[in-house]
């Protein structure tokens, strides 16, 4: 008997057509892997799954229980959790009032027993290895720290059917290794996981079934074993990919050329958090035309706040930004455009989407001026520019009317990239850009980079995936307790050496 059946589900949401019979078969106590492209369907199979849409045709059976259209809360009852890739979360109260939110332990019948709540919080939270503290505002936490708790919920109401929708994307390597040891005890324990991600690497590693869809359908059931990174890319995108991260790209030769003066020049940074305390401390570092300076680090160690202060999103202490010569230390967002600084965002709902506006508004975000006559929006000339930022990024589906909230994770993320790469800069911030997005849209990502650096541009890359900053930078820093650890070429760094200086076993000179 299968933990999970099904079997020619089909969903539209009005002339888009997310899934086309798709079908899904997973036993108990196994690691099940579902991947495919950016709007293959997984999140929508996964969401009928969990009753959070009905659809259109077809059976889902759960423990030989026929359940299709059931509600939420019967999936919930039934043992079914579902960490969705964006956080469900209430940001005004803590981590331990998230967690037992619908389920409050009581005092005398009718307060909240807020200490016994922590109290449990805490001891998940430290059997997990995800560990948070539980008194914590979830508005204070990181994008890393949000994703802890979100796990922590499921486990927390006692799931018996574990469903993750991409829940590395935020993590880093130490946290990564935590959460497998995790999963494999839920597993070893008679728990079922159904595992989405675009990490091919964790997808060999971890699963011991992987289903393949691709444009709404199932294409593919394999035995993990069987298979290889390759393989299963090709069965998602239908041809060929390269799997670049890993595999070092030479520096640019031009970043020699450039003036001393140009590109971005951080002086003696300093950035104050939200309980007062230095969050970045006295960073100095600079990056040159035609180079990637990677930043790598365990979240939470400044690297959020350090581009969000360089973007103009949050105030600096003390210290100086130069773009290009140019002081933009005390600019707005808008006038740090103008001096050629785009950024790539690390939560693309947060900063870099309005939902509710169409793909072909979100493109034009921040620089709506450039597209008016008299203060009137050109809407001929905003259309175009959709089709062609849609052709070029292989947005999915091609509708420049379409909210953005109908896209996928990983279209949504492609939305956001087009528009900062799509105009002119000299200056690239680029914050975890390939974050939730499949192999081959992080083949053209990364491309992009690359192209954007042989054009030299200066780019800034943070990203909590270290194959990625090592495959694509010049140099590598490393971020710990809000300074630079050190920087070195990336010809010199490794996993291993990074990870050192990462957890803080290591120091060196960040000169």
């Amino acid at each position: 008997m299968s933990a999970i059946r099904m079997e020619g589900i089909k969903k539209a949401f009005g002339d888009c057509v997310a899934l086309r019979g798709a079908s899904l078969d997973v036993q108990p106590g196994e690691i099940h892997a579902l991947v495919g492209e950016n709007g293959a369907g997984k999140s929508t199979l996964m969401k009928v799954l969990g009753g959070l849409i009905k659809p259109d045709a077809g059976e889902v059976e759960v423990n030989g229980r026929r359940v299709t259209g059931w509600s939420t809360s019967d999936a919930i009852a039934s043992g079914i959790g579902i960490v969705h890739q964006h956080f469900m979360l209430v940001p005004t109260i803590t981590v331990a009032e998230n967690l037992v939110l619908g389920a409050e332990p009581t005092k005398q019948g009718v307060v909240l027993d807020y200490k016994r709540a922590a109290d449990d919080v805490r001891k998940l939270s430290n059997e997990t290895g995800l560990v948070i503290e539980p008194e914590r505002l979830i508005s204070d936490l990181s994008v890393g720290e949000a994703q802890r708790v979100e796990i922590l919920k499921v486990l927390f109401r006692g799931a018996r059917i574990l469903v993750l929708d991409e829940p590395t994307a935020v993590l880093s390597p130490p946290e990564v290794r935590e959460l497998w040891t995790v999963l494999r005890r839920l597993r070893d324990n008679g728990d079922t996981i159904v595992l989405i991600t675009h990490r091919l690497d964790e997808v060999v590693e971890l699963s011991d079934t992987i289903t393949v869809m691709r444009a709404g359908q199932t294409v593919g059931r394999i035995k993990t074993s069987e298979t290889t990174p390759a393989e299963i890319a090709r069965l998602m995108v239908g041809r060929e990919v390269s799997l670049s991260a890993g595999k070092r790209v030479q520096p640019s030769a031009r970043r020699s050329e450039a003036q001393p003066d140009q590109g971005l020049d951080v002086r003696n940074l300093g950035i104050t958090g939200s309980h007062g305390g230095r969050v970045v401390d006295g960073v100095s570092f600079k990056v040159s035309p035609g180079e990637i300076l990677g930043i790598a680090g365990v979240e939470g160690n400044g690297q959020t706040e350090l581009i969000e202060a360089l973007a103009g999103l949050r105030p600096v202490a003390s210290g100086d930004i130069l773009i290009d010569s140019v002081d933009i230390t005390r600019r707005s967002v808008a006038q740090r455009h103008d001096a050629g600084l785009s950024h790539i965002p690390e939560d693309r709902h947060r900063r870099g989407l309005i939902l509710e506006y169409t793909i072909a508004n979100n493109l034009i975000l921040g620089v709506q001026r450039h597209f008016s006559k008299k203060g009137i929006i050109d809407r001929n000339r905003v259309m175009d520019n959709a089709a062609e930022e849609i052709t070029s990024f292989d947005i999915r589906p091609p509708n420049p009317l379409l909210a953005a909230r109908a896209l996928s994770g990983g279209n949504q993320q492609k939305v956001v990239v087009a528009r900062e790469m799509g105009r002119k800069f000299s200056v690239l911030l680029a914050s975890q850009p390939t974050r939730g997005v499949d192999v081959g849209a992080i083949e053209f990502i990364h491309q992009q980079l690359l192209d954007a650096r042989a054009q030299g541009k200066a780019i800034l890359l943070v990203s909590a995936e270290l194959n990625e900053v090592l495959a694509l930078s010049d140099r590598v820093a490393v971020m710990y307790r809000g300074k630079f650890a050190v920087v070195m070429p990336s010809a010199e760094a490794s996993e291993d050496v990074l990870g050192e200086y990462m957890i803080g076993t290591k120091k060196g000179n960040a000169a």
